[in-house]
C-alpha cells in the first residue's frame, strides 16, 4: 500500500469517528442540563457501543465478502443520520438513537479499515508500522471531535451553551462524514481470500479456542476499558469541578493529541520494541495514573494526567493489531476483528452503567480507582502474550 493511499483512509476515519467523539462529549452534556442523572448519562454514552456489539461479527463477515467501499458507504449513512436526528429532534431518546448510529457507523468503519490495511501488510513489522499510522486516525478523531464539539456549544448559540449551540454543533457532526466518503471512493480494493478447499467452516466463535487469541481479546479489553472509563467520567468530573464543556472537550483533547503523538513514534520503534513489552508499560502507567486523577482539582493537572494517559493508551492498539493478524488467517481477518470489536463494546456498554452507579454510591473519585486496580491485577495477563512460530500466519 502507497503512503498517499494510507494517508486517505487515515482522514477517512478521522472524519467519521469524529462525528462519534464529538456526539460523545455534546450528548451527556445536554443530557446533564436537561437534568438527568450520571446513571441516565452513563445508558447513553453505553449506547455508543451497544449496536457495535451485536453488528460486531456481521460486519466482519461482510467486509470479508465485499471489501472496504460499500461498508463505508453504509457507515457514512448511518453515522450522518443519526448527528442529523439529534440535530432536529434534540430529546433524550432521539439523542439515544443517534448514539446507535452513530456508535454502529464507527464500528464497521475500524473493521472494514483494520481488515483492508492489515491484508496489505507484507511482514510483521510492516504490519505494526502500518497501525501504528492507522491507529493515529481514532486518536486525532478524538481530539477533532469533541474540541470542535466544545467550542460550537459554547460559542455557536445566542447564549453559551443554549439549545441552538447543541443544534449546530450536531449539524456540523452530521455533514462531517460525507468528506470519508469521498476519501474512501479512490482506494482500491485488495484481493478476495477463500478459505481452503479442504477447510471445514466453523463459527467465529470456534476462533476462541486458541489460548493466544482468547488471552490477546483479555488484555485488549483491560485497555479498551480504561479508555472508555476515562471518556465516561472525565466529563462528570470537570461537571463536578464547574468546568465549561469547551475547557472539558481540550482536556479531553489533549488525551487524543498524546494519544497521537505516541503512535507517531510507533513506526520508528516497530523493528525494536516487542508488542508484549508496549503493552506491558502501558498497563503499569495507566493504573498509576487512575490512582492520581480523582486528587487533582485544576484544569492544568486534569490536562497534564489526560496526556499521560494518552500517551500510556494510545500505544497499545497498533500492537494488539499486530498480533491479531499474525495469529489468525486470512481469509477470517475480518470474523476476528468482528470478535474483538464485540467483545470491547460488551464492555463499553455495561461499563458506563455499572460505572456510573458505582459512582452515585461511592463518587467519581471511587471510580478511578476501582479501575486502577482491576488494571493492576489485570497486568499479569500481559506477560503471556508470547507468540510461537507455528502460531504465526
Amino acid at each position: 500500500m502507497k503512503g498517499a493511499e494510507l494517508l486517505r483512509l487515515i482522514g477517512a476515519q478521522v472524519f467519521l469517528h469524529a462525528t462519534m467523539a464529538g456526539m460523545r462529549l455534546a450528548t451527556p452534556l445536554l443530557a446533564l442540563q436537561q437534568g438527568y442523572s450520571a446513571a441516565a448519562v452513563g445508558v447513553l454514552i453505553s449506547l455508543f457501543a451497544l449496536s457495535q456489539v451485536f453488528l460486531a461479527l456481521p460486519a466482519g463477515r461482510f467486509a470479508d465478502r465485499h471489501g472496504l467501499r460499500r461498508p463505508m458507504s453504509l457507515s457514512v449513512i448511518a453515522a450522518s443520520s443519526g448527528a442529523g436526528l439529534a440535530m432536529v429532534f434534540p430529546y433524550f431518546p432521539v439523542m439515544c438513537l443517534a448514539a446507535l448510529l452513530t456508535g454502529a457507523a464507527t464500528g464497521v468503519t475500524v473493521i472494514s479499515l483494520q481488515r483492508h490495511v492489515g491484508r496489505s501488510a507484507e511482514n510483521p513489522v510492516q504490519l505494526k508500522r502500518m497501525f501504528s499510522w492507522l491507529a493515529i486516525a481514532p486518536a486525532a478523531a478524538n481530539f477533532f471531535g469533541p474540541f470542535m464539539a466544545g467550542l460550537l456549544i459554547d460559542h455557536a448559540g445566542r447564549l453559551p451553551s443554549d439549545l441552538l449551540s447543541f443544534r449546530v454543533t450536531f449539524a456540523v457532526l452530521a455533514l462531517t462524514p460525507i468528506v470519508c466518503l469521498l476519501m474512501v471512493r479512490a482506494s482500491g480494493e485488495t484481493p478476495h481470500v477463500p478459505p481452503p478447499a479442504s477447510a471445514v467452516r466453523t463459527s467465529a466463535w470456534h476462533l476462541l479456542r486458541e489460548p493466544m487469541f482468547r488471552r490477546l481479546l483479555f488484555v485488549n479489553w483491560l485497555q479498551s476499558s480504561s479508555w472508555d472509563v476515562h471518556a465516561f467520567v472525565l466529563p462528570i468530573l470537570g461537571h463536578e469541578r464547574g468546568l465549561s464543556a469547551s475547557v472539558i472537550g481540550t482536556i479531553l483533547g489533549g488525551f487524543a493529541i498524546a494519544a497521537a503523538a505516541v503512535r507517531l513514534l510507533l513506526p520508528l520503534v516497530a523493528a525494536r520494541a516487542s508488542e508484549r513489552s508496549v503493552i506491558m508499560t502501558s498497563s503499569i502507567v495507566t493504573a498509576a495514573v487512575f490512582c492520581i486523577y480523582p486528587l487533582l482539582h485544576s484544569a492544568w493537572t486534569m490536562a497534564a494526567c489526560s496526556v499521560v494517559l494518552g500517551f500510556a493508551l494510545g500505544a497499545v492498539q497498533p500492537m494488539v493489531m499486530s498480533m491479531l493478524h499474525q495469529i489468525t488467517p486470512q481469509d477470517r481477518h475480518g470474523e476476528a476483528l468482528g470478535l474483538r470489536l464485540m467483545t470491547i463494546n460488551a464492555s463499553s456498554v455495561a461499563m458506563p452503567m455499572l460505572f456510573g452507579s458505582i459512582g452515585a454510591v461511592i463518587g467519581i473519585g471511587g471510580v478511578f480507582w476501582v479501575v486502577g486496580g482491576v488494571i493492576a491485577l489485570g497486568s499479569r495477563g500481559v506477560w503471556g502474550l508470547q507468540m510461537r512460530p507455528h502460531e504465526r500466519h
